[in-house]
């Protein structure tokens, strides 16, 4: 369907205005934090996706758990969607409201609840954002590793199982979650662990809402790892004559189980982008930007390590950065890769995808797509977390080009047909949202997505949390 039909679709089913009853009774109960105000319904019927604007039919801005609940139980009551929502930072349509309903703010539920320094925990709400959580412990020598580029709330990346720049030494939110509170569809409050680091009393649950993208339940509290601050940081850039070159590093690094904090990889036209957006001279080459984290000999070490291997793949111009605002900054760039490519193309619209494959099949697979993006003609990037085999491919479309996002979405079919027929995954932390859902048939099988389906129905069994997310609601003409 194209973007007019599509729209055109989505308009008609938020026409019905909401049941005046469930109105008044959010109006009573929360005040002027229940708005229909559509400035406030636009602001959070967008986020950084390319889909159109897809606005809900009011908006709750949370306080508190008891505000969740309230507005939960009295959507379930009446059939009314609910949407959660944090900064909006995500990328695949997660927060969009393709049936209506409510959007769920949670961002003023930002509270960091404890710090247990001993035990290496912190309990938040989920409007806490990545950023003031370690601003928070700086002064504890901890911090929380998790960074997926934007500044994103601690709640939206544990529904969206982020990950990030440093997933390749700490993990994924999947490994760095001990313990959610949830409301669930009915509006009752579960908790899905305790603190303890490990576990084998029953189903594991707090996976289980760990990357569901609020389809099964609204996430009030995260208990989150955190990690001492390490000694020793350097980075560094070393710049190739080709993407393969730099893949090939890469992959011999790892392999050799030197414990890197991050490595990123920037093909030229990301490179030709960050240095326009962020005002860097760096060499316009494919290139990867490395993080080592540890003592002062191991770093050193590590470090020396790497560039013997990068020199063995033609790496050149090894330039180090070892004051904090130095290593800020180039991160600061990398991060902002994304807005740095809609400079390629003023006035356009990003569509983006992301796979993530085995650590032994990334140099085929980025040539596969690198080849592919040759042959289109918009403007493209490659980024990557290319440590754990993710990366990232970003188009740069004309918004009033109907063929273009059509060719887009061709493109995207192909890349994540490259990576499952490498045995990876079609998104490595993207989500899957509205983007990414026609794939899920093919990488988990019937039978997969099948139980997918039943736990949806066991949970949500009126259908109401984010709806049209992850799993196509039957007879759907949403995509």
């Amino acid at each position: 369907m194209n973007d007019t039909k599509r729209t055109t679709t989505i308009q008609q089913m938020i026409r019905q205005p909401l049941p005046p009853m469930l109105v008044d009774r959010l109006r009573q109960g929360l005040g002027d934090r229940f708005t229909e105000s559509m400035a406030v319904r636009a602001h959070h019927g967008r986020d950084e996706s390319a889909y159109p604007d897809m606005p809900p039919q009011a908006v709750v801005m949370a306080q508190s758990r008891d505000d969740v609940v309230l507005t939960v139980k009295t959507c379930s009551d009446f059939g009314v969607p609910v949407i959660p929502y944090g900064v909006g930072s995500s990328l695949e349509g997660h927060v969009l409201a393709v049936q209506g309903g409510i959007a769920l703010d949670v961002s003023r539920m930002d509270q960091i609840l404890a710090v247990h320094t001993e035990d290496l925990t912190a309990t938040v709400q989920p409007g806490v954002t990545r950023e003031a959580l370690n601003a928070h412990l700086r002064e504890t020598g901890l911090f929380f590793p998790i960074d997926p580029g934007a500044n994103a709330s601690i709640g939206g990346m544990a529904s969206t199982r982020a990950s990030g720049t440093n997933a390749v030494r700490y993990g994924t939110m999947r490994d760095n979650v001990l313990s959610l509170e949830v409301v669930t569809s009915q509006g009752e409050v579960l908790r899905t662990s305790s603190r303890a680091r490990k576990s084998s009393a029953g189903y594991d649950l707090t996976g289980l809402f760990v990357g569901s993208e609020g389809t099964l339940g609204v996430i009030t509290e995260v208990t989150v790892r955190l990690y001492p601050q390490p000694e020793a940081v350097s980075a560094a850039v070393c710049h190739f004559p080709t993407v393969d070159q730099a893949v090939a590093s890469v992959i011999e690094i790892i392999q050799m189980g030197i414990p890197i904090a991050r490595v990123e990889l920037m093909d030229t036209q990301a490179v030709r982008a960050t240095n326009l957006y962020s005002k860097l001279g760096l060499r316009e080459t494919p290139l990867l930007l490395f993080e080592f984290h540890g003592s002062e000999a191991g770093v050193q070490e590590q470090a020396q390590t790497v560039q013997d291997i990068t020199r063995s793949h033609e790496g050149m111009g090894f330039e180090w950065a070892h004051r904090p605002e130095d290593r800020s900054r180039l991160w600061t760039a990398r991060h902002h890769a994304y807005f740095a490519g809609l400079q390629l193309r003023p006035g356009c619209r990003a569509s983006t995808t992301d796979v993530c494959v085995p650590i032994s099949r990334l140099a085929e697979c980025v040539a596969k797509t690198n080849a592919l993006l040759e042959t289109v003609p918009f403007p493209t990037t490659i980024v990557g977390h290319v440590g754990d085999g993710n990366f990232h491919v970003l188009m740069m479309l004309d918004p009033d080009d109907p063929a273009e996002w059509a060719l887009s979405e061709e493109v995207n079919s192909k890349i994540v047909g490259i990576a499952l027929d490498a045995d990876g995954t079609c998104t490595g932390e993207h989500g899957v949202g509205l983007h990414k859902r026609q794939f899920l048939m093919r990488e988990h099988g019937q039978e997969a997505v099948a139980m997918m389906r039943s736990l949806k129905q066991a949970l949500d069994p009126g259908n109401i949390m984010n709806p049209g997310k992850i799993l196509p609601d039957h007879g759907s003409s949403i995509i």
